[in-house]
């Protein structure tokens, strides 16, 4: 019944699995038939705390019965609490904090701002600079703004013009992104890690070029965290997974995710720091009444939960117990030595297995399959109890709860490397 349901009635946008979940709590679910799984896909990197935990359900309840929604015409107590959070347990660098429904929506605010920065510091002439640089790879949301930085032909397709003021480079090539920075162009736009296209991390050369682009040319560094951040790769900020400490200083940041443990729930920093204006205007001020805003955003119960999450992301440590974890589980994994395993990439729970795709394509079902590796390969890790999350056409993603224990690691090492030894 419910199937026929989604068919006439549910737009057929997402290519799903014949999978029914009815339940959950820590790293499992349950189907509809009361079948148990282990769930290392987390709603795609959506709940670091696994699902239901008891304080972030507390906190939701506790705030239903209390007040769900104001406007933002209104203050509200619980914004600034959490912004409070990011600023300085998070962080730990001045700034100020919008919040959104989305990580999409935290994109948009991080485009709205550079091109507000590009009308505040114009070219020589007057006119704006409104051109930001991202990466091929990667992956920013799927409005048309965040769509179009979006550095994916896959994801273009079809919903032609797209938006103007976009230049893309070779992900991690400095001479490529050097060569791209004219007079038009005003921000430089990366995910730390890439998670779509899969677990691809920037090197540090890259991240230094981009931040000395910045300084050089009166640019701003965007660094989208909405998969990679809140200690999700082992730091609390993404980008220190790749350059420790504070060397490098991002103008602004987009979360998302992690943030809310899957209640909706986005949004996007912006550094203390002069934007060169006679007004003596920060950026973090750049958007002004009336600039931006949103119906939803920043509620009472959203901001509750995230609260809730981060709390238990900061009190238990988790980052560091993640970054343990994923070296562990890479270790394990390699140690297998399966020929269908080319490569595994961790960042604390954020882990990338790289797949033979040539010996799978040697495979006579996934031949009759129609599918690509990758969804191939995550229907069988299903079929036994395992859920991961497809990146691109070759690569795993395991995105566990951040708080998943040894015992909950190797029994979703032992279901993974039980199906890859038959493909093998």
């Amino acid at each position: 019944m419910s199937d026929s349901l989604i068919s006439k009635y549910v737009m057929p946008n997402y290519g799903r699995y014949d999978f029914w979940p009815e339940r959950g709590q820590g790293a499992r679910v349950w189907d509809k038939d009361g079948r148990e799984y282990l769930d290392f896909a987390g709603g795609v990197a959506v709940c670091p705390l696994g699902h239901c935990h008891p304080e972030v359900v507390q906190a939701i309840s506790q705030q239903a019965a209390t007040l769900i929604h104001v406007s933002n015409w209104y203050n509200i107590r619980q914004q600034g609490e959490l912004a409070q959070m990011l600023v300085e347990e998070v962080l730990g660098i001045p700034g100020k904090c919008f919040f959104s429904n989305s990580g999409a929506e935290a994109n948009e605010g991080l485009i709205k701002l550079a091109r507000k920065f590009g009308v505040t510091r114009p070219k020589a002439d007057g006119s704006p600079r409104f051109e930001i640089i991202t990466c091929t790879g990667s992956f920013h949301g799927r409005t048309f703004a965040t769509m179009t930085a979006t550095a994916q032909e896959k994801i273009h397709g079809g919903f032609g013009p797209l938006l103007p003021g976009f230049k893309y480079v070779p992900f991690n090539d400095a001479a490529e992104l050097k060569a791209a920075v004219n007079e038009n162009t005003v921000a430089i736009l990366l995910e730390p890690v890439q998670g779509e296209s899969g677990v691809n991390p920037v090197t540090p050369e890259f991240l230094r070029i981009a931040a000395q682009l910045r300084d050089q040319h009166d640019l701003l560094l965007l660094l989208d965290e909405v998969q990679c951040g809140l200690g999700r790769t082992g730091e609390l900020a993404g980008w220190r997974s790749i350059v420790p400490g504070d060397e490098i200083l991002p103008d602004a940041i987009s979360w998302a995710k992690s943030i809310g443990s899957g209640y909706p729930l986005g949004s996007f920093w912006a550094r203390d720091r002069s934007v060169g204006d006679a007004a003596g205007t920060r950026l973090c001020n750049l958007l002004s009444a009336g600039t931006h805003g949103t119906t939803y955003g920043g509620s009472p119960l959203a901001c509750a939960t995230g609260m809730a999450t981060l709390k238990v992301i900061l009190r238990d440590n988790l980052a560091a117990h993640a970054k343990a974890m994923g070296a562990f589980i890479a270790k394990e994994a390699l140690a297998w030595k399966l020929p269908v395993l080319s490569e595994v990439r961790a960042f604390g729970f954020m882990i990338g297995f790289e797949l033979n795709v040539p010996l799978i394509e040697a495979n006579e079902d996934f031949k009759a399959s129609g599918k690509v590796p990758s969804i191939w390969v995550a229907k069988l890790l299903m079929d036994a109890c395992l859920l991961v999350v497809p990146a691109g056409p070759k690569v795993i993603r395991w995105l566990a709860p951040m708080n998943t224990i040894e015992a909950e690691a190797k029994e979703g090492l032992g279901i993974m490397q039980t199906v890859l030894s038959k493909l093998s």
